[in-house]
């Protein structure tokens, strides 16, 4: 089915909308909570919480791209249940490691003038990924959107390991460039 029926479909309040977003996009949404939560129980949930989420925003937002759109409610999800749980028991997985790895590269957002920023901080992060050529962007993306571990990216990009690690450690120093020409304090 494609995308534009099913965004009908929730439309149209029709429950068969998340059957067939768990078809179509329920095999994505699992990888991307469970590269964050590394739990499948706690990713099922996560997914499941997903198209209730999107069930609820549709009427009235109707999302040019449903795959972006399901899987940004998933990442969120999954971020803030990772949060809660790493509250009650301080884990240290890939979450934690590639979130620490972009704060000395990110303004913080803590305070209402800082939120209002935030707007012109993902512009300016887009720009910044569309100005680096695909593998590198891919690489970045697949890092600090979808959470894999360096190891992962290896394999998936054919090169050692520390060649990965060392391409994300020039690639966020070149964003902290990038921010602080635009004007951000980093």
């Amino acid at each position: 089915m494609e995308d534009s029926q099913i965004v009908a479909l929730y439309w149209a309040r029709d429950e068969a909308a998340l059957a067939e977003s768990e078809r179509k996009y329920g095999g994505y949404c699992r990888a991307i909570a469970l590269g964050i939560l590394e739990n499948r129980e706690d990713a099922a949930e996560c997914v499941n919480d997903t198209w209730l989420r999107a069930w609820k925003a549709m009427p009235p937002r109707r999302p040019a791209r449903l795959d972006a759109f399901l899987g940004k409610l998933t990442r969120n999800l999954s971020l803030d249940r990772w949060r809660a749980l790493r509250a009650q028991k301080r884990g240290g997985g890939q979450t934690e490691l590639a979130l620490s790895e972009l704060e000395e590269c990110l303004p913080a957002v803590s305070t209402p003038e800082h939120a209002l920023e935030a707007q012109d901080l993902a512009e300016s992060l887009n720009r910044f990924l569309e100005a680096l050529p695909r593998e590198k962007r891919v690489l970045f993306v697949q890092r600090y959107w979808y959470l894999r571990s360096v190891e992962e990216l290896a394999a998936m990009h054919g090169m050692r390991k520390n060649t990965a690690a060392s391409t994300l450690f020039r690639l966020r120093k070149q964003l902290r460039e990038h921010l602080k020409k635009e004007g951000f304090a980093v």
